[in-house]
């Protein structure tokens, strides 16, 4: 079938679909006046005529607007990879082993991960589970998986970037399939004092970047984050009475503020 350039403004009019195409006119009736407006244009847009959505397209645009219209070729077909396929390649064409372990140094190269999400990845991609377990046991034994170090890494990391405190940070790691212990020890390098310090600081930068509410507002939303990243409610408490104590406006709000009546003694020094 053949696309004119007044086939393609009336795609262009009839709205932009996924992946870059251009859908074709709602009604034919549409599509004639179209037609019509282009020819008197002079194909002024299908030459490319200062329109932001074709910058750049030139060959590629008319290319994408007839896809599938000749030789019978879908998407992706010149390459022949599937979707998520390893290097491009076709995957039933190749060693099972290959394709396993590209997948998992993809997913290492970008940073390091748990047995259980490269596992899950491995079984995304539909590797037989003797093979993915093969694989993992290996990657075990030399060191590539490290669900220890993993989860030291991971605290220091989103305690210092996100200022997440233990209890967040623990639950993203049973998410990520730590084991108790690892999450364990990797918690214990976090220290009561280091996590009030970082609370500190957090709240002390959310009144300096918004702008002043009443007393109410203001101490719900700086509880409300504290809560968000996984402080306990009675260090929350504390540093938010603290911090509302050194301004006038809140100062008789934090008077009122009793920390040690949301105090949990199982979670708190």
């Amino acid at each position: 079938m053949r696309t004119g350039a007044a086939d393609i403004v009336a795609g262009r009019r009839g709205g932009k679909a996924q992946d870059g195409e251009f859908r074709a006119a709602p009604s034919r009736t549409g599509g004639a006046k179209r037609r019509g407006r282009a020819r008197a244009d002079g194909g002024a847009r299908a030459d490319g005529g200062g329109d932001a959505l074709w910058d750049g397209g030139g060959e590629g645009s008319r290319d994408r607007a007839g896809q599938g219209s000749s030789g019978g070729a879908g998407k992706g077909s010149r390459t022949g990879a599937g979707k998520g396929s390893p290097k491009g390649g076709d995957e039933s064409s190749r060693d099972p082993r290959e394709v396993a372990r590209e997948i998992c140094l993809e997913l290492l190269a970008v940073r390091p991960r748990t047995r259980l999400e490269l596992s899950t990845a491995l079984r995304r991609h539909k590797v037989a589970s003797e093979i993915a377990e093969e694989l993992l046991e290996r990657y075990d034994e030399v060191g590539i998986i490290d669900d220890a170090a993993f989860a030291k890494a991971w605290v220091t990391s989103r305690h210092h970037g996100k200022g997440l405190a233990r209890r967040a940070l623990a639950s993203e790691l049973r998410l990520k399939g730590v084991g108790a212990g690892e999450v364990g020890a990797a918690l214990a390098e976090l220290d009561p004092a280091t996590e009030a310090e970082t609370a500190r600081a957090l709240v002390a930068r959310r009144l300096r970047s918004e702008p002043a509410g009443s007393p109410d507002a203001v101490f719900r939303r700086l509880v409300g984050m504290l809560a968000r990243k996984g402080y306990p409610p009675g260090l929350t408490m504390r540093v938010v009475k603290d911090a509302l104590a050194e301004r006038e406006e809140t100062a008789e709000l934090a008077d009122a503020i009793d920390p040690d009546a949301y105090a949990d003694p199982d979670i708190e020094d």
